[in-house]
């Protein structure tokens, strides 16, 4: 498993990269000031189903830490894992509220 890779484009948009020995993982993501808005992600088929996608996600959110950006999941699979790992909350944006672990009433 290697580090992610930048591939911005023009208009704040970009693809972020991860290569794993048998593909890739990437994210197509648009930026808002220090949003990055995670429009889909998608593995290689040799890497569906192995747990890729998620060490893709774990990987994009220390980048996230480190960047000081915060993440608005846009596509299914990234919310999904983000309501599945609490402790990656603190790089949501503000508008994700739904994402976030709900304290007990």
């Amino acid at each position: 498993m290697n580090a992610l890779h930048d591939e911005p484009r023009d208009a704040g948009e970009g693809r972020l990269t991860q290569k794993f020995d048998h593909g890739r993982v990437f994210a197509e993501y648009r930026r808002d000031g220090e949003v990055m808005i995670v429009m889909h992600v998608e593995a290689d088929p040799a890497l569906r189903n192995t747990g890729a996608a998620g060490r893709f996600m774990a990987s994009l959110v220390d980048w996230a830490r480190t960047n000081d950006h915060q993440i608005d999941p846009h596509c299914a699979y990234a919310a999904h894992w983000f309501s599945r790992h609490p402790e990656a909350a603190d790089v949501l944006g503000p508008e994700d509220e739904l994402l976030r672990p709900q304290k007990p009433s």
